[in-house]
């Protein structure tokens, strides 16, 4: 079994910062892309940031520059700076992973149980 477990979502003022965090844990041979997407209300769930398990990021354009993408590959976990936020940023955030699970063939996708990040004005 595995599971993403993210957290470092809440409520800020435009212009501030949070952090949000996914640990992925359970049956995990290999843990190879990882990162976040998100889903404000009434929109299609977007890609925010995605790094590759050899260091490869991508990020939307909508946040360059404000956001930075990072990752501990020994504890499989994987950070979301945000910074200079604004109300257009407002989303649930979901953890995104490619694992390779013990004792399955292949690769397959995970994702977190989300957390809500609300930027006021």
């Amino acid at each position: 079994q595995v599971q993403l477990v993210e957290s470092g979502g809440g409520l800020v003022q435009a212009g501030g910062s949070l952090r949000l965090s996914c640990a992925a844990s359970g049956s995990t041979f290999s843990v190879n892309t990882m990162g976040w997407h998100r889903q404000a209300p009434g929109k299609e769930r977007e890609l925010v940031a995605a790094i590759s398990s050899i260091g490869s990021i991508n990020y939307a354009d909508s946040v360059k520059g404000r956001f930075t993408i990072s990752r501990d590959y020994n504890k499989n976990t994987v950070y979301l700076q945000m910074n200079s936020l604004k109300p257009e940023d407002t989303a649930v955030y979901y953890c995104h992973a490619v694992i390779a699970p013990w004792g399955l063939p292949g690769s397959y996708d995970y994702w977190g149980q989300g957390t809500q990040v609300t930027v006021s004005s």
